[in-house]
């Protein structure tokens, strides 16, 4: 049957996270979805080049230098340790295809159909479908009640430091190095730069991340920021803060870098084989027929919705990245599901006050809701539980005991504002502060909850004790 006389229910256009959670929801919901990606493989940036191969690396580097550091430690003695990168990276593509696979297992499951092309919005309930084969450029209608986009973001270029996947790298070309760089230096201090430089700086080469601001990580909580920038200085990473690349010159063997102080001034140069630029993403919106049907931007490019994520053209609805937010998979997820459940006649809801967001460094930093530092300056009285892994016997045990955790509470109802973490699972132990919030809950409902003894979730029953300066030494 031909496309152009079949009329989803929903047609989503963009595979990532966002994409396909919210396609696999509008199926379950009994809509009739349709998906294109622009794209050989689903799974968008998150799947491909982004979330899964950065993660499959990180484990990867961290299981050698705990090898080659730590593991003695516990009487187990390997000499000569030692790695191959190449069959690191060929376990990072396996993990990729695994999960690209996957979501095309779950399209079928679903019934969902799928499109390989570049989706442009020719008008309400109507997309272009372009696809190439063989060199031929191919264009087709195809038809829908609502239009959803989920296109993601792409990193942002500096103007004298365009990517070319070479010398000048995206986190594209970070992930697929064939070889351990000498040097390296990453242009912004945020979370894909430090995740990324921390695993080549642990396979050997000179890492060295310029910042702008006084500060990594942006708006992480400040103590658990001062607690990973020392351990990542402990594998030879080095910071320049307050510190702009100003322009760059190309080299025989890499790159010569002009940098600047913000604070005085100072004019410098640095040589490095690679950079990495890592100062930040942009929405991936043009190209899709946003301008030529009037669909509103703010001037940062991200499309503008309602509270029900439905732009200001009627039936066409926007999501993740590509709107206001975290960049974030997991944001993204949410909504593509709000957005099925209400075009299903559901109440769909995204409670962004318990969206976490996580650094995959070691120590990995959790955080959720109003950090220290905001609680503080938007004038709310609160109390500050924290705990160090230290006294917990389960991370003695296991040799991590570097970290944290924090809980913030308001001083009058004990209700649960935010948490940070730093140390060993931050990423896993902070979703059970995140239920707690889910349903209203306060410190003291975490504090006299079950935990399991030893295990690091005592860690944060004690932070929560801490709250009313009730925490024990484990």
């Amino acid at each position: 049957m031909d496309n152009e006389t079949i009329v989803y229910d929903l047609i989503v256009i963009g595979s990532g996270p966002g994409g396909y959670v919210g396609a696999i929801r509008a199926a379950q919901l009994g809509l009739k979805t349709a998906i294109i990606e622009k794209d050989k493989t689903f799974g968008g940036t998150c799947l491909n080049v982004g979330c899964i191969p950065s993660k499959a690396l990180l484990e990867s580097t961290e299981q050698y230098h705990f090898a080659k550091h730590s593991l003695s430690t516990h009487g187990v003695l390997a000499s000569e340790v030692s790695f191959n990168l190449a069959t690191m990276q060929e376990r990072k593509n396996k993990i990729v295809q695994q999960n690209t696979e996957g979501i095309s297992f779950l399209f079928k499951k679903n019934k969902i159909t799928s499109y390989q092309g570049f989706g442009k919005i020719l008008r309400p309930g109507v997309v272009e479908l372009q696809s190439s084969k063989d060199g031929a450029v191919t264009k087709s209608e195809i038809k829908g009640k609502a239009i959803m986009i989920a296109t993601g973001s792409v990193p942002a270029e500096l103007p004298f430091l365009k990517f070319d996947e070479k010398r000048v790298l995206s986190n594209t070309g970070a992930l697929a190095l064939a070889q351990v760089p000498k040097t390296l230096t990453v242009v912004g201090g945020g979370v894909i730069g430090l995740e990324l430089g921390s695993v080549w700086a642990r396979l050997g080469t000179e890492v060295t991340v310029i910042e702008f601001t006084d500060r990594l990580g942006g708006t992480t909580d400040a103590d658990c920021l001062q607690v990973l920038k020392k351990s990542l200085q402990k594998v030879g990473m080095k910071f320049l803060m307050q510190t702009k690349v100003t322009n760059s010159t190309q080299t025989g063997d890499g790159l010569e870098l002009s940098i600047e102080s913000v604070v005085d001034n100072k004019k410098s140069t640095i040589k490095t084989e690679f950079v990495l630029v890592a100062t930040g993403r942009r929405p991936f919106s043009i190209g899709l027929g946003c301008e030529e049907i009037g669909i509103a931007k703010d001037p940062q490019g991200r499309i503008q919705v309602d509270s029900h994520y439905q732009t200001n053209v009627p039936g066409i609805y926007a999501i993740g990245d590509v709107i206001q937010g975290p960049m974030l998979a997991h944001k993204a997820e949410e909504e593509g599901v709000a957005v099925a459940e209400i075009l299903a006649g559901g109440a769909g809801h995204v409670n962004y006050h318990t969206v976490p967001g996580i650094i995959y460094t070691h120590p990995e930093i959790a955080t959720v809701g109003l950090s220290e530092e905001q609680a503080k300056s938007q004038g709310l009285n609160v109390n500050i539980g924290k705990f160090p892994f230290l006294a917990n016997g389960r991370a003695r045990a296991k040799g991590e005991t570097d970290g944290f955790v924090k809980i913030i509470a308001d001083s009058h109802t004990d209700k649960i504002l935010g948490a940070a973490i730093v140390g060993p699972s931050a990423s896993e132990l902070i979703h059970e502060i995140i239920v707690c919030m889910e349903f209203g809950g306060s410190s003291e409902d975490l504090a006299r909850s079950f935990h399991g003894h030893p295990t690091l979730s005592e860690t944060v029953r004690e932070a929560a004790l801490a709250v009313e300066k009730r925490q024990r030494q484990i």
